[in-house]
Parts: structure tokens; sequence; C-alpha cells
């Protein structure tokens, strides 16, 4: 059962601007990983269902965060289908992302006050998204549209929240483009976990890449 309301959720990610995506399937390497990031300041983190047993993970890291890292909101990414958006609620996801608008998936959501933020490339999909009680829609894939397609949407249809993921970058140029063009908040991927400080364990790194990051995101604001 999620432990943060809907509204918690939502405001979060408008507050901090910016949303972790991570997954590996070692536990204790995710952990490390979440504790680093809130250790960066971050307070809504998403972790992907890319592998076998990801619920597994997913899990364990909703029972350590719960524990040891007050006020942070874990949600899960790469979700394509209600049964697996109602097992990841089941395992305390606060907030359901796809990379696709699944029209299923919504009602599975809303019966438990859980955000859906489902993947959208086309006015037409964030209308439907919209329309099915999706409060922020995330576009993707971001490097392939561009802050270009976040400022046409954003023109005849102002109340759109978005956040963008693919092709984030944690620079003030990349983050620059995004927020002037209109995103409500980022996710971001690999660029804030490189492998060879995942490999070598440095987490204070990350931690400052996230420090950093919102720093930037704050003074663009």
């Amino acid at each position: 059962m999620a432990k943060y309301s809907k509204l918690q959720v939502i405001q979060t990610m408008k507050e901090t601007g910016l949303v972790p995506v991570f997954y590996n399937a070692d536990v204790e390497i995710s952990k490390n990983v979440l504790k680093a990031c809130y250790e960066g300041g971050i307070r809504v983190f998403e972790f992907t269902n890319r592998g076998d047993f990801a619920q597994e993970v997913f899990g364990e890291l909703v029972k350590y965060a719960n524990k040891e890292l007050p006020g942070l909101i874990l949600g899960i990414g790469s979700v394509v289908d209600p049964g697996t958006a109602a097992m990841y609620i089941q395992l305390g996801a606060n907030f359901v992302v796809g990379p696709l608008f699944n029209p299923a998936v919504a009602p599975v959501c809303n019966r438990r006050l859980i955000p859906y933020c489902p993947g959208c490339a086309t006015p037409s999909e964030i209308g439907a998204a919209q329309e099915a009680g999706c409060d922020i829609c995330k576009v993707f894939p971001g490097d392939v549209l561009g802050p270009a397609f976040v400022k046409g949407i954003k023109a005849p249809m102002p109340w759109s929240q978005i956040m963008v993921t693919g092709g984030v970058k944690p620079t003030r140029d990349n983050l620059e483009a995004w927020f002037k063009a209109g995103v409500t908040c980022v996710g971001m991927g690999s660029n804030l976990f490189p492998k060879d400080l995942v490999a070598a364990g440095e987490w204070g790194k990350i931690s400052d890449l996230c420090s950093n990051v919102l720093e930037i995101i704050k003074s663009l604001r």
C-alpha cells in the first residue's frame, strides 16, 4: 500500500523537479544508490521494472526506504500493463510510470489514488491520458522529441504538467532548455548514475551529482 498520498507525490515532483530513474538487479547496490540519492536531496525516486525478479528488489527497497529514508517517495517505472501496475502497488509503489500510455492502467491506479505518469509522444496521447486522470504526463523519448515539443504542447494546452525522460543531462544548458520549455520535472537515468561510479561504489559522487542538479533546477525557477 502506498505510504504517500497522490497530492504529496505530485507536489514533491513539482517542488524538487527531479526524479532519478534507476534499475539494478542487486538489492544492496540498489539500496546504496537510493541512499546516495537521498543524501543528495532527492525525495522522489523511480525504480524501473526492467529485469527478472525486479519486483523482489523493489519490495526490499520499499521496506528499506520506509525504515531508513524518511520522506523518500518510491515509485515504479517501465510499467506497460494493468497486472504489473497492480502488483507493484501491492508492494508499496507510490506512483506508476510507463514508457507508453495504456488506458487500462489508469483505473488500476486511480482506484487506489496512485499517480499514473504514462509515456506520451503526441498531443492526442497527452489529451487522452489527461482525460483518464493522469495529472503528470511523461514526454518520452525526450531526446527524440526535444524541448520544442514541450513548448509546442504548452501553448494550446497550458494546464499540462509534463515530466520529460530520455536524454536529460545533468548540465545547466540541457536543464535550462527543458525548464524554459515548461516541464514540471525531469526524469534522469544513466546520466545521473555513471556505470563507473556505480561499479566502484562511489556513492558520495552520486550524491554530489544529485545535489548539483537540484541546485541548477532551483536556480532556473
